[in-house]
């Protein structure tokens, strides 16, 4: 189930919280409940993407971003992640997370999220491309920018995001079958 009581929370928070520009940090506290675990009592990776949304649309708040959207009748999906998994977290456990745009191009704007345990160990990082839709399919970040009253040149391309950038270029869409595999019922 999606946490929105959480993000209730989350946002509610937010609100009162100074502007942010779209490269600026925001920072929020989180803790790992038992209906986040996986069998191996530790945060189950396909919550944690969940959980990060509760930094992602806060900081979309604070940036301008989510008053552009409604205003333009625009929305945001996600085109993309790279994640790492470092450190367990555990039931209880509190979380720091980091949210924050990295950079953008012509098409999708790069985000990037982290949860930190209070050992000031990092327990995992992920980078989104995003990307905001309108009618017309994606509207440019630059005009997406101008719209929330932001600086529309992007920051450069640190080394790391643009060899993922590549990377996601390079990737056969769709996905390559094993026809043979296929015909067989699957198995390989």
């Amino acid at each position: 189930m999606y946490p929105l009581v959480r993000m209730v929370k989350e946002v509610w928070a937010a609100r009162g919280l100074d502007p942010l520009p779209l490269t600026a940090t925001h920072v929020s506290h989180h803790r790992c409940w038992p209906w986040d675990l996986d069998i191996w009592l530790e945060l189950n990776n396909g919550r944690a993407l969940t959980l990060y949304d509760l930094g992602r649309i806060p900081l979309a708040m604070r940036t301008g971003l989510v008053g552009a959207l409604r205003r333009n009748r625009w929305g945001l999906t996600m085109a993309g992640a790279s994640v790492r998994y470092r450190r367990r977290i555990r039931a209880f456990q509190k979380i720091e997370m980091r949210s924050r745009a990295v950079t953008w191009d012509a098409r999708f704007i790069y985000l990037e999220q982290s949860m930190w345990t209070t050992a000031g160990e990092c327990a995992g990082h992920v980078l989104y491309r995003s990307a905001v839709t309108g009618r017309g399919g994606i509207v440019p970040p630059e005009t997406v920018l101008a719209a929330m009253g932001q600086d529309t040149t992007p920051p450069p391309v640190p080394d790391w995001v643009a060899a993922w950038i590549a990377a996601e270029e390079a990737r056969p869409w769709p996905p390559m079958q094993d026809d043979a595999a296929l015909a067989r019922g699957g198995a390989a």
